[in-house]
């Protein structure tokens, strides 16, 4: 594996699925991470495999993201690598919607991936250097039945990114989305099915993940979809 030239990453929105798998990638290429999750007790175990650090963060809070970052900043030093992974998901027919809970969903989803970013970015251009990559889903580029509050949280990130791609790559900024298209398997539940390629493998998506990081600038790339082969689309 290649060693990549960031030091510090920072992963918002950890929990045990697709966050550890970046964990242990980015742990092995040679960098420090920081986990802001809700709950960081549930971070325990991974911490001691990895030599991570975790911190209490609700991204949805403009003034908790603030924290989180001045908090990393002062263990580890400035994340030059941050990667967006929350979100939450409302499911339900249309009409029988609550609004609070879509307003939720809204601010886990996109106002989460904005404050971040806007917090890591004002760094990142002091330095002329970083990259922000974003977790996307299917719903980024299709509405589904009874998921329309997914949908516009998936939308906006999508635009936030591709919007920030535009503006920031030209100042060294590197800013990629992706779109994971199916169910990500789980070391903790291995898929049951008879096909064992029928879920996306975290450890396959956070190879992904890193060898975006490790393209030449001259060759970036801002959006990258995965889906297992059997996926439709």
């Amino acid at each position: 594996m290649r060693r990549v030239d960031f030091q510090t990453c920072l992963i918002v929105g950890a929990g045990p699925g697709l966050s550890a798998s970046l964990t242990r990638c980015f742990a092995r290429a040679g960098m420090k991470v920081a986990l802001g999750a809700r709950r960081p007790e549930k971070l325990t175990a991974l911490c001691g495999e990895t030599g991570a650090q975790a911190f209490a963060c609700d991204a949805a809070s403009r003034d908790q993201v603030c924290s989180l970052f001045d908090a990393v900043e002062s263990a580890m030093g400035s994340p030059d690598v941050v990667v967006y992974n929350a979100g939450a998901r409302v499911r339900g027919l249309f009409d029988e919607l609550d609004p609070s809970a879509v307003e939720a969903s809204l601010a886990q989803t996109a106002m989460g991936g904005f404050f971040v970013a806007h917090r890591a970015v004002r760094t990142m251009l002091r330095r002329k250097s970083g990259a922000i990559l974003f977790t996307g889903a299917s719903a980024s580029v299709k509405g589904y039945a009874r998921s329309a509050p997914f949908a516009m949280g998936k939308f906006a990130l999508r635009g936030l990114a591709q919007s920030m791609a535009r503006e920031l790559a030209p100042k060294g900024i590197h800013v990629a989305h992706f779109v994971i298209d199916g169910a990500i398997g789980s070391s903790v539940e291995p898929d049951a099915s008879d096909d064992e390629d029928s879920m996306l493998d975290p450890d396959a998506i956070a190879a992904t993940y890193l060898h975006v990081l490790q393209q030449p600038r001259s060759a970036w790339t801002w959006e990258v979809e995965l889906r297992p082969w059997r996926e439709s689309f």
